[in-house]
């Protein structure tokens, strides 16, 4: 669903459907732990740009709302390798562990010719 910054986020949901007006992030409803979330928050939350750049099926999300400054509230995020139970790093890139494992281009194609 498109949030309101305009980008797509599996974890967004609004209903205006006959006057209601509800929105919620999923992702961020799930942890007991957070801050509430606000519509705002979308504006800069990573997580719909992890959700492009790492289309892993092993990718597991927990997201927070945490408060750095007394009036900045942001979005974090932890990320976890399903397949290989361990923490990643840098969730745009993925496991490095699955990474490992897939083929690159040269074992695909073959040794370049020439």
């Amino acid at each position: 669903m498109i949030t309101p910054a305009g980008q797509e986020c599996r974890f967004y949901y609004a209903d205006f459907h006959r006057g209601r007006s509800h929105q919620e992030c999923r992702l961020i409803g799930k942890n007991p732990d957070s801050d509430p979330w606000e519509p705002s928050l979308c504006a800069r939350c990573p997580v719909p740009a992890i959700l492009r750049a790492n289309a892993s099926p092993y990718l597991a999300l927990e997201g927070r709302v945490v408060r750095r400054f007394p009036f900045r509230k942001r979005v974090e995020v932890y990320a976890v390798c399903t397949r290989h139970l361990i923490e990643i790093e840098d969730p745009y890139r993925g496991c490095p562990r699955c990474a490992a494992e897939r083929p690159g281009v040269r074992e695909i194609l073959g040794p370049p010719e020439g």
